[in-house]
């Protein structure tokens, strides 16, 4: 399970910001037609390093994923793929492609925002992170403005739907 974090933790509000900087993030891959998923990496200094949104539809690529692109930019900025004093802000679990590539950066700690049920390879359906594969230990943090990311979510595939089955009626 991700830890609980209350309301009143000293980390809260930092957590909290930045995952306010992915849900933007989100808003954006959304509005360009991607899934609105959106990631933040921050240094040990509290200093943002990357900031990607989900790029899949744009960039024709299947691992274009948020966290995928982070990570990458990252390591470039750090100039090392070691990322252990690093926090990734998603506002979605991570799949097992992004749970996998989080767990072999060596991340220093995940924060995400809404279970996926679907696909979440971290707490809902997988957890790669704790399983016998994994060479990593991964501090994580789940339910960070859980509701405002689900229903980013649920609002966009609400909308892709509607538009789906109005075109369909044409």
């Amino acid at each position: 399970m991700p830890i609980p974090i209350a309301f009143d933790h000293p980390d809260y509000l930092q957590h909290r910001r930045w995952m306010e900087r992915a849900i933007a993030l989100a808003q954006a891959a959304g509005d360009a037609g991607d899934v609105p998923v959106g990631a933040v990496i921050v240094d040990p200094t509290g200093r943002a390093i990357a900031e990607t949104e989900n790029r899949r539809e744009r960039d024709r690529d299947p691992t274009a994923h948020a966290e995928i692109l982070a990570l990458r930019a990252a390591g470039q900025v750090l100039n090392d793929w070691h990322l252990t004093q690093c926090t990734l802000y998603v506002t979605l679990e991570p799949c097992p492609m992004c749970a996998g590539a989080v767990v072999l950066a060596r991340l220093g700690q995940l924060v995400y925002g809404a279970d996926d049920p679907k696909a979440g390879a971290v707490r809902s359906v997988l957890n790669l992170p704790d399983s016998a594969c994994s060479n990593h230990q991964l501090p994580v943090l789940g339910g960070i403005l859980e509701v405002t990311c689900r229903q980013q979510l649920q609002s966009w595939f609400a909308q892709r739907r509607s538009h789906s089955s109005s075109d369909k009626a044409l």
